[in-house]
């Protein structure tokens, strides 16, 4: 029987934390989930990714895997594990385990190696998982099995609270904001399949992974004077979870202008001017979201400088709108002629006498 690193495969150090460990199931199961992964190899690797987790991210499981050691060999070899005691690997001997209301059988999916450590077969002492209620996941991407209680309050204490929300980025332009149109957002999720409740085994919805992903397209509206940070809640959009409950959608906002920097209703345009046109002053136009207008550039702008235009910014949840400010910057001309560079060079030695 081959021993499995469930450590290599998770790809942490054997040190690792708790935390560790899920982030890296979580980043390796959402890879090689054979629905987003269509390599041949997808299907094993995701099987052996979630295999690892059930041991690694469960303590009790990981302590008793831990005392095997990285040089662990089958038959003879093989030292057991505290609590295994009375274990038998060879031909027809008879496994005395008590106390642990799981049935494995239901689980399905997992190695030779995990049976041997964790279940394959009851006899003798051993306490029926069915009479104690089965084995049920409640990790919302698989991660770890955990007996029913025989009363509801036991199961309540036992039970983790499931986090169904889900929360990602949705980017904003100031035009979004200014028409008021909705934005179309797009939900991409993996989430443990509700039609086997996660085992996976024999399941056509989710092809015996435990696991399905589900694309959503949603159109969120802006709600006025937003912050760049602010998150949009969308109740009931988020994940499905046991008994057909629903999470809520966390959006966070975050500002996305090529054109525009946005604070609050305020919003600030840059412009580019020549030196003459500083100098001298000239007149501009620009585009707003309100419309073109011409602007007077005075003389002797400064690189820089901001021009405040009244009620051409973000409307205002009061009524109105915000400030366009129009920063300065001096650009000099590609494209200058020969009679140009020698003015310049008669102002430059002006300048420096």
């Amino acid at each position: 029987m081959e021993y499995k690193d469930y450590y290599q495969i998770l790809g942490v150090k054997r040190d690792a934390t708790q935390n560790e460990i899920k982030s890296a199931y979580r980043k390796l199961a959402k890879k090689y989930h054979p629905d987003v992964n269509k390599t041949p190899e997808a299907s094993a690797k995701f099987k052996d990714i979630n295999e690892a987790f059930e041991v690694l991210g469960d303590k009790d499981k990981r302590a008793r895997y831990d005392s095997l050691g990285s040089n662990w060999q089958a038959g003879a070899n093989y030292t057991p594990p505290p609590g295994f005691e009375n274990f038998g690997f060879g031909g027809g001997q008879q496994y005395q385990y008590s106390t642990s209301g799981i049935n494995f059988e239901d689980l399905g999916g997992f190695s030779d190696f995990f049976t041997s450590l964790f279940g394959g077969g009851f006899s003798g002492g051993a306490t029926s998982s069915r009479s104690r209620g089965g084995a049920s996941f409640y990790d919302d991407f698989g991660g770890g099995f955990s007996s029913r209680a025989s009363s509801s309050s036991r199961a309540k204490a036992q039970k983790p609270a499931q986090d169904l929300n889900i929360t990602q980025e949705i980017k904003v332009s100031a035009k979004d904001i200014f028409n008021q149109k909705p934005v179309s957002v797009r939900i991409n999720n993996l989430e443990k399949c509700t039609n086997c409740s996660g085992v996976g085994s024999m399941c056509s919805q989710c092809h015996g992974t435990g696991f399905v992903t589900y694309t959503k397209n949603l159109n969120v509206k802006i709600p006025l004077e937003v912050k760049e940070g602010q998150k949009i809640r969308l109740k009931g959009e988020g994940k499905t979870g046991s008994g057909n409950t629903k999470g809520d959608l966390f959006l966070v906002v975050k500002f996305a202008d090529k054109e525009y920097t946005i604070n609050g209703t305020d919003l600030t345009k840059t412009i580019e001017i020549t030196p003459a046109e500083a100098v001298v002053g000239t007149k501009k136009e620009i585009q707003t979201l309100h419309g073109n207008i011409n602007i007077k550039i005075p003389q002797k702008t400064s690189c820089g400088a901001v021009l405040r235009l009244k009620g051409l910014g973000l409307p205002q949840k009061s009524g109105g709108y915000g400030n366009l400010n129009v920063k300065i910057s001096l650009a000099i001309p590609k494209d200058l002629t020969d009679e140009q560079i020698k003015l310049y060079e008669q102002l430059l030695e002006l300048e420096q006498k």
